[in-house]
């Protein structure tokens, strides 16, 4: 079901609030935990995840020095999360030394390079980050170097699926934020596209957060989501 490959974010402040949305949306199996709900109740909710047999993507987006990424992937692997993500641009041995890391363990989560975040645009890219290449070759750019370091996929924007499938092949995992359904608003998001259009350009995953969470009635909203996927309940 096209349904399982959406990933909703949990963007709320507390476990009050975490687990409320998770009871409201049991349809739901894969949920991503942030920075604000990792810091917040972090040691909490990724346990009580695991107990609704629910699929963890863990988005703390690790930047640091190759020694401090190396032990916080170490740190993470007890809660036994599916999908984590690290900054590309911490550079080839602090990719490396995260993967490193987990190396040796029989069971570990995928880790995924994020690119250029999908708030940033080609002027932010430029005039603000000083970055000399165009926004869609310095994603590219970061996605061969976390392949070329390990990493099992990366983040990135669905604006650039279709080409980073077409090069980095089929078993590199794409996941997408980003993704807003016809029915929704753009947000603080720039690089966007529809959840049809965004699996057909060869994404893995859509992240796809307040057109659900801030909705009025998100179980409606998830339920005009599975229409627009063409999947009836």
């Amino acid at each position: 079901m096209k349904t399982e490959r959406i990933i909703v974010p949990l963007d709320v402040p507390g476990v009050d609030e975490a687990i409320s949305l998770i009871k409201l949306l049991p349809q739901v199996s894969f949920w991503k935990v942030g920075l604000e709900l990792f810091i917040a109740a972090g040691s909490y909710i990724l346990p009580y995840l695991k107990e609704q047999n629910k699929r963890i993507f863990l988005d703390l987006k690790l930047h640091d020095i190759p020694n401090t990424m190396a032990g916080a992937c170490r740190a993470v692997l007890k809660y036994q999360v599916d999908l984590l993500t690290l900054h590309a641009v911490a550079g080839r041995s602090a990719l490396q030394a995260s993967l490193g890391a987990m190396q040796d363990r029989l069971s570990r989560p995928k880790l995924l390079g994020v690119t250029v975040l999908t708030s940033l645009t080609a002027q932010d890219l430029a005039f603000d980050l000083k970055i000399p290449l165009e926004l869609s070759q310095y994603v590219l750019s970061l996605a061969l170097l976390s392949q070329e370091s390990g990493l099992d996929g990366v983040i990135c924007s669905p604006l650039e699926v279709q080409k980073l499938r077409n090069i980095c092949g089929s078993d590199f995992l794409l996941i997408c934020p980003g993704v807003r359904p016809t029915w929704s608003s753009q947000g603080d998001q720039r690089r966007t596209m529809t959840p049809k259009q965004a699996i057909q350009a060869g994404a893995d995953y859509l992240v796809i957060g307040r057109p659900i969470t801030l909705a009025k009635d998100p179980v409606a909203a998830w339920y005009l989501l599975e229409e627009e996927l063409g999947e009836n309940r």
